[in-house]
């Protein structure tokens, strides 16, 4: 995709925005279980994540005027007005005003995306990483989200680097709360065999029980968490499963999880799940 608006501005300091889901500090993940083949995030849902598109090229940009803005859920939502068509970006909450002249880099496409907080579908939305206001300038070249190692939306654990020759997934830094062994419930799996039998278990209803130890609420239209039932390691991935839903739940509850099963999910710019439990009703 050709940038819009390009932006060319002398050095000085900038305003890095990183996407943030609330409070919480995420970072992309392609996650590989050891031993595996296969390469191995709360509001009310109505709609499915859409579909990102490939990222944007490398120092792509936008520049334009803001026209209209609202935040919600945790972003500010901008609509830039470039002098050839209206560009919709989203960034970590922050202060702006109409009229305020913005560049950012198109970074992570979203098409269809729909924002349950707003109730309000957008064509195409880029969430970006940083914004530069008239002035200032943004780095001098931006890349992926992934690249960076930014958090962006839909992903809930940090990096952690090379194993076994490819990203391994950890559990969630956050995960304070302590996890009781939890027998999977009836008729359902435990989280580790979810992990060992994804493959066979793709696109058909499983259903989990476990803790809650992390929360993310209204992204992407959904509610997103991780449970951990006591089975599987830590150190593969396998201990951990993420879950979409429209339920609310905190961390420490203990809960029964049923949804659709999605392998090598991939959300763009870099952003994967190996198996994750969609569209999830909570007991």
């Amino acid at each position: 995709m050709k940038p819009l608006s390009t932006a060319s501005l002398s050095p000085s300091p900038f305003l890095t925005l990183s996407i943030l889901l609330l409070s919480v500090g995420l970072s992309a993940c392609t996650a590989t279980p050891a031993g595996s083949a296969a390469a191995p995030a709360t509001g009310q849902a109505a709609t499915a994540p859409p579909a990102s598109t490939a990222p944007a090229a490398s120092g792509e940009t936008v520049t334009g005027t803001v026209v209209e803005t609202m935040n919600s859920g945790g972003y500010t939502y901008m609509r830039l007005q470039t002098g050839q068509k209206d560009v919709w970006i989203a960034a970590t909450e922050m202060s702006v005003t109409k009229g305020e002249r913005l560049t950012a880099p198109l970074e992570m496409p979203m098409a269809n995306f729909h924002s349950n907080t707003l109730n309000r579908d957008f064509p195409m939305i880029y969430f970006v990483t940083q914004v530069a206001r008239a002035g200032e300038a943004l780095q001098a070249a931006p890349v992926s989200p992934a690249a960076a190692g930014a958090p962006m939306p839909m992903s809930s654990h940090a990096p952690t680097g090379a194993a076994a020759g490819a990203s391994a997934q950890a559990a969630p830094q956050a995960a304070a709360v302590a996890v009781q062994p939890n027998a999977p419930p009836a008729g359902g799996l435990s989280i580790a065999e979810t992990w060992a039998k994804r493959a066979s278990l793709a696109g058909k209803p499983v259903t989990v029980r476990g803790t809650v130890v992390k929360v993310n609420n209204s992204i992407m239209g959904f509610n997103w968490l991780h449970l951990q039932d006591g089975s599987g390691t830590a150190a593969d991935g396998t201990n951990d499963l993420t879950v979409t839903t429209g339920a609310v739940v905190k961390v420490g509850d203990v809960v029964t999880v049923t949804g659709t099963l999605a392998v090598k999910k991939d959300f763009g710019a870099g952003y994967s799940y190996e198996a994750i439990l969609e569209k999830a009703t909570i007991k």
